[in-house]
């Protein structure tokens, strides 16, 4: 059974940091695209960062850009991602996604894939 587990989130204040885990399972996440993706209250989701396993590329929301890293632990079939000098804007329920190679379309961004699976998602709060 395919499943993603993110965890890690939290209530932090402005200027902190935090570490979400995405943990994958009936799968290798070396073979997958996997997203980060958030939703605040009212507001569209947005992908934040999204990384193709196989060549290490990797997309940035232009207001995480310098803030959040993206990564791979390929042996512990884990995506992380690093997230420094919170704003209140960053809050918002965080999900991570993963698209299968053989569907990844080079017509759309690393984050913009019909991504296949989904996690529950984790919350991160940041307060001002």
């Amino acid at each position: 059974e395919v499943q993603l587990v993110e965890s890690g989130g939290g209530l932090m204040q402005a200027g902190g940091s935090l570490r979400l885990s995405c943990a994958a399972s009936g799968f290798s996440v070396a073979d997958y695209a996997i997203g980060w993706f958030r939703q605040a209250p009212g507001k569209e989701r947005e992908g934040v960062s999204c990384i193709r396993n196989w060549d290490g590329s990797a997309y940035y929301l232009d207001n995480v850009k310098g803030r959040f890293t993206i990564s791979s632990d390929n042996a512990k079939n884990t995506v992380y991602l690093q997230m420094n000098s919170l704003k209140p804007e960053d809050t918002g329920v965080y999900y991570c996604a993963a698209v299968f190679q053989i569907n990844y379309s080079n017509n759309l961004g690393v984050c913009g894939q019909a991504y296949d699976y989904w996690g529950q998602g984790t919350q991160v709060t940041v307060s001002s």
